[in-house]
């Protein structure tokens, strides 16, 4: 039966390691702050140490500090997450998404690095940048969505170093996003052969779960599933052909529902009834949770008469160091979870619990406890940000 392999990274390795809900929120920035912006005092220039370039997502070439030591995350809100995979480099985010604030909050994260709630997320209001709270806080460099170009251009334009971050280059594959967005970031913070240990783990685990999918071969059942992907004021977004749920259930053998739909489609019951999935999975980009379902005590909307409800077949994705759904730092998890759900006859050696406390003891060199555990596989709906 099918094993996790468990590759002991080096100890260098220290702590933690879209479109519009993951890379975007994607506003336009303040433009009238960015023209009053003088850049040259707030910006923290390069020391005696020089600087360097490297090349982003968008196909920008960014002149860089040679060293970098105060990070602003704005429209990438996975990244908090990931940057803090590298070695010291977590206490130097000074700035970040007001979401993904709301997921550190409900998170793993500050067990671990607590300094990373002093981080402001003043500069962003809904969706929107201001570059002159930006500038007050002096980074070295942004890390912003690469598809965001209005902010790109107002970074810029402010002469703050820019490095843009692709939720969509990679065609929505969850592991290979997350294998770029460490590669990047590794040459960002000067730690390239860290990066590619934590990427190469990605693709060993993604290697493992498939050869178990294709050894079953014809003989496999694929339960058809539902991602509740947005489900917040009385509107359904699910994951349709162009987005990462599309990824993960061809991946960890399910077939998605939604796969005529294209990216973050809007749904409604009606169409729910005609799929009646066996499973949902409901992110944590949504404030409910299964027993919301269960109870059917959501206003408006009628889900007893849903397979996937009836068996209590309803699952909301794990939140460790950042949402399960989306690339971040617990990606290598969050695959093998949903493959032990999805096929759970393939994967029934597989200890769940058992295999995040060594991934968080391996990665984050931290010991779990048993409150963190539960904390992890029953998220709050506070860790949307969203108001039921």
């Amino acid at each position: 039966m099918f094993k996790f392999s468990k590759r002991i990274l080096s100890a260098a390795v220290s702590a933690i390691m879209l479109t519009s809900a993951l890379g975007g929120c994607a506003g336009t920035a303040n433009q009238t702050s960015s023209e009053a912006a003088a850049p040259s005092e707030a910006v923290s220039s390069a020391q005696a140490g020089g600087t360097r370039t490297v090349t982003d997502h968008a196909g920008n070439t960014i002149e860089l500090p040679a060293e970098v030591n105060r990070i602003v995350i704005s429209s990438i809100m996975p990244l908090p997450s990931v940057v803090a995979l590298f070695d010291g480099a977590a206490e130097k985010v000074v700035g970040m998404d007001p979401s993904s604030m709301a997921a550190a909050k409900n998170s793993i994260l500050p067990n671990i690095h607590p300094e990373i709630l002093n981080a402001t997320t003043d500069f962003l209001k809904d969706g929107n940048l201001n570059i002159e709270e930006v500038l007050k806080l002096k980074p070295d460099v942004v890390f912003y969505s690469a598809d965001n170009t209005a902010d790109y251009e107002a970074l810029t334009k402010a002469g703050i170093p820019a490095v843009g971050f692709s939720t969509s280059k990679f065609k929505f594959n969850t592991v290979e996003t997350f294998d770029n967005w460490v590669t990047l970031l590794g040459e960002v913070l000067g730690q390239a052969d860290t990066a590619k240990q934590i990427a190469d783990y990605g693709y060993q685990v993604e290697d493992e779960v498939t050869s178990v999918i294709k050894a079953a071969g014809d003989s496999i059942q694929k339960p058809k599933v539902l991602i509740l992907f947005r489900y917040d004021n009385g509107t359904i977004k699910t994951s349709g052909s162009n987005f990462f749920g599309q990824y993960w259930l061809d991946t960890t053998g399910a077939e998605n529902v939604a796969k005529d739909l294209k990216g973050q489609a809007e749904i409604n019951m009606e169409q729910i009834y005609q799929w009646n999935p066996d499973m949902i999975y409901i992110t944590n980009f949504s404030p409910y949770q299964p027993d919301d379902l269960y109870n059917n005590s959501i206003e408006g909307f009628d889900w007893s008469k849903v397979k996937a409800v009836q068996d209590k077949k309803v699952y909301k994705f794990p939140l460790g160091m950042y949402r399960w759904f989306p690339p971040a730092s617990d990606t290598p998890l969050a695959m093998k979870w949903l493959a032990t759900k999805n096929q759970p006859e393939l994967f029934k050696d597989v200890d769940m619990e058992k295999e995040v406390k060594e991934y968080y003891k391996r990665f984050y060199h931290y010991d779990l406890n048993e409150d963190e555990m539960y904390q992890i596989f029953h998220p709050s709906s506070e860790a949307s940000g969203l108001k039921k």
